[in-house]
């Protein structure tokens, strides 16, 4: 599931023309620490996640691969 949530994250953040440090920026986030969620080297804490389906109005199950909307 890792593997997915990272991929995700990175179609969603390159469809909305944002870098990774923009993208940490605006979830309040250290740009190192995102890249690890995006590269799926760490998990983001529940809240985090809720918060980054939030930003990118979708659901934690479509970031998870729950999903596919």
């Amino acid at each position: 599931m890792k593997i997915i949530l990272g991929q995700r994250l990175k179609e969603l953040r390159e469809e909305r023309g944002m870098t990774q440090k923009q993208l940490a920026q605006a979830l309040g986030l250290n740009s190192v620490t995102y890249l690890h969620y995006e590269k799926s080297q760490r998990e983001p804490p529940l809240s985090l996640l809720a918060d980054m389906a939030a930003f990118f109005e979708v659901s934690v199950d479509y970031l998870l691969g729950l999903t596919e909307f």
